[in-house]
């Protein structure tokens, strides 16, 4: 099966990701090592055929690291949180599967921030509807509607800030017209007030 051929520099970033994870394998970082695993993933996506990964051109390093120390703070307030809940609640916590239509389509976002959402303790992407972007999450700890809605903003946040690092210029447009939106009808009398 032949595929139309991508441009070596717009498939650099996913060459260069294939070589750290060779090394991340193999546990070496040596320049022999991380030539060969260049060498390999030129004749991987070269010679196979492979769905392109379509990439968005931009990839904004400050939210990156940004995002990396929310996550990791995630993360290790997920986990206490599961311990609380196992030596409080034990078998009796209540769990449910959340379904979470994304604002991306595209399948690298939809795999991102699947990924994401795995990797926080306590909750787990168990089916994607590809053609909906929408991902089918389990979540510990959801008692009613209002906890799936509270899953529904981590998955959305998730992504948002998934959206700010690698997005499309057409995702960040959107995001921010959504944000703009919410900010407007906080703002509006009756509603809350402003916050």
């Amino acid at each position: 099966m032949s595929r139309s051929r991508i441009s070596l520099k717009k498939e650099l970033p996913l060459l260069a990701w294939l070589v750290v994870v060779w090394g991340g394998l193999w546990q070496d970082f040596s320049a022999g090592n991380l030539v060969f695993g260049a060498l390999i993933a030129l004749v991987v996506t070269r010679l196979f055929y492979l769905p392109p990964v379509e990439l968005s051109g931009r990839f904004n390093v400050l939210h990156a690291l940004r995002y990396a120390f929310v996550f990791v703070w995630q993360v290790m307030v997920a986990s206490a949180q599961l311990i609380w809940l196992a030596v409080t609640k034990g078998p009796n916590v209540r769990s449910a599967v959340v379904a979470v239509p994304l604002r991306s389509h595209a399948d690298l976002m939809v795999t991102a921030t699947g990924h994401v959402i795995s990797l926080v303790p306590g909750s787990l992407v168990v089916d994607v509807d590809r053609a909906n972007a929408t991902l089918y999450v389990h979540y510990i700890n959801v008692e009613d509607a209002a906890g799936a809605e509270r899953v529904r903003r981590d998955v959305l946040a998730a992504e948002a800030e998934l959206i700010r690092i690698m997005g499309t210029r057409e995702e960040l447009e959107l995001l921010r017209e959504e944000q703009h939106l919410e900010r407007m009808a906080s703002a509006e009398p009756g509603q809350g007030g402003v916050r």
